[in-house]
């Protein structure tokens, strides 16, 4: 276990894969490293096709009997594991900050929303209901039952490595499938974690299998994609990566869950709450450091109260303190790894040889380490690289608009859509621009929305499919029409 962690539990400290119930140890490793100092902080198996294919077989084998458990008996192991995650909240948040740099405040946060996922699912689990379909004939009887869709390639991305490893299994489990989970190099533990709770709470042997991989992670995600065995893939992470694995399931047939690249717009218009404005920007531009895929890209604020709005704000972040992510003080910690910290650094000089000025930050931060950047405010911003890539780092980009239709135009000029924001008062501009944004998701005088509760997903370059809700349900689960005659003998 790493040094620096003082867990009360140490058996959630793990440095294996797990395959068919039993936690392997390979003979190549690679390393995982502390964002924060640079440190390495342990190591894990580096898996390849031959592993990948064992996890496949178990998890097919696992379906035969856990596709046919009742959503009663899901619901009983899901909850188990739901009170597992509370229980070890303090530890799962420690390993979290630990591999991931968010500040721990940040990472018992997103325990608690990771931990939701199990509770919503396994609520779905027992009341999921099928349907009756009136037939034209009278001895026959439509009806459409919903069953598993069979075992599952789950492959999460780094920069919520306990919730969207959370947010997956959940539904793939409530629905009655196995899954097959790829661990991302830069943060494996939490998934690890995860799945030693799923190991206490009974969860059957070959249910839930996971690979760690570093440099073989593009014939693994190949394997998965292409391996019949398994009938579905879900995948968060870029667009450009999305394609691929996308390509690579053709021959497959296999159904796609795919949350991709965001390029998010901030909308602040002219009678919107200043104040609750700037609150709803710090809350998505700025949580995780900007490593999120649904945080603010472009902020677009009405040239009436741009200024004012830019001041304001600027001095809220210049308030933010980056630093340690174990210091109760620090708000705000390090990107993941100097290539982040590099095209952050490349999109705030490319915006300022383009007219922009820096309010805030605007530098690497190589006092705190190499993986630091200041949090940055940058005003009269003009079309530039963040116009056109989410940059993906603590970078507030504020552009002037006049006009309503301006805006939206500007908002929608992007092959992405995952989500966007806006803040108005005007009941009849709400209705509009939340029509018109080209979106999967709008923010409504807020800057948070993600719950387990709600549809989490987008539309064009953004992919497809949605995670939490009903709806999250639905895209483990394969509908059959059952005609039913002879009932007039």
């Amino acid at each position: 276990m790493a040094s620096t962690l003082k867990l009360s539990n140490p058996a959630l400290w793990k440095e294996q894969c797990y395959i068919d119930g039993k936690w392997e140890s390979g003979s190549e490793t690679f390393k995982v490293y502390d964002p924060s100092t640079g440190n390495e902080i342990g190591s894990c198996p580096e898996y390849g096709v031959n592993e990948t294919r064992r996890a496949i077989d178990a998890a097919a084998t696992a379906f035969k009997t856990w596709g046919s458990t009742t959503g009663k008996e899901r619901y009983d192991i899901m909850m188990k594991l739901f009170n597992l995650m509370k229980e070890n909240s303090e530890d799962l948040a420690q390993i979290c900050t630990l591999e991931n740099g968010k500040p721990l405040a940040d990472s018992k946060g997103e325990i608690t929303y990771s931990a939701s996922f199990i509770e919503w699912f396994a609520g779905e689990a027992i009341k999921e209901t099928g349907d009756i379909i009136p037939h034209p004939m009278k001895n026959i009887r439509s009806l459409v039952i919903k069953q598993p869709i069979g075992p599952c390639g789950i492959i999460t991305p780094w920069n919520f490595p306990s919730a969207m490893a959370g947010r997956k299994l959940a539904a793939a489990l409530g629905a009655g499938c196995t899954v097959v989970m790829k661990a991302p190099a830069e943060t494996p533990y939490s998934m690890l974690a995860m799945v030693e709770l799923c190991e206490q709470a009974g969860v059957p042997k070959g249910v839930v299998n996971v690979i760690t991989t570093d440099k073989n992670t593009k014939d693994v995600g190949k394997e998965m994609c292409e391996n019949k065995k398994l009938k579905k893939i879900t995948f968060t992470g870029s667009t450009p990566v999305g394609k691929i694995l996308m390509s690579q399931s053709a021959n497959t047939l296999k159904k796609l869950s795919l949350e991709l690249g965001g390029n998010a717009p901030f909308i602040v218009f002219e009678d919107a709450d200043i104040e609750a404005a700037i609150a709803g920007v710090i809350a998505c531009k700025f949580r995780q450091s900007g490593q999120t895929c649904v945080c603010a890209n472009r902020i677009y604020v009405h040239s009436s109260i741009y200024d004012e709005f830019a001041s304001r704000l600027a001095e809220k972040v210049e308030a933010f303190k980056v630093g340690n992510p174990f210091d109760s003080n620090t708000t705000h910690g390090p990107l993941i790894h100097s290539k982040a910290v590099d095209k952050t650094d490349a999109h705030v000089k490319d915006a300022i040889e383009k007219g922009a000025k820096v309010l805030v930050g605007g530098k690497k931060l190589t006092e705190l380490g190499e993986n630091f950047y200041a949090p940055t405010v940058l005003t009269d911003v003009q079309h530039c690289a963040i116009n056109d890539d989410e940059t993906f780092g603590p970078v507030a980009a504020l552009y002037r608009f006049d006009s309503e239709s301006e805006v939206i135009e500007q908002a929608n000029d992007t092959d992405v859509g995952l989500a966007a924001y806006f803040f108005s008062r005007d009941i009849g501009r709400i209705w509009r621009v939340a029509e018109a944004l080209e979106v999967g998701m709008v923010g409504i005088n807020t800057g948070l929305i993600s719950q387990a509760s709600i549809p989490f997903g987008g539309i064009k370059e953004s992919g497809f499919g949605r995670e939490g809700s009903k709806y999250g349900l639905a895209d483990y689960q394969i509908i059959k029409y059952l005609a039913m005659g002879g009932l007039d003998r």
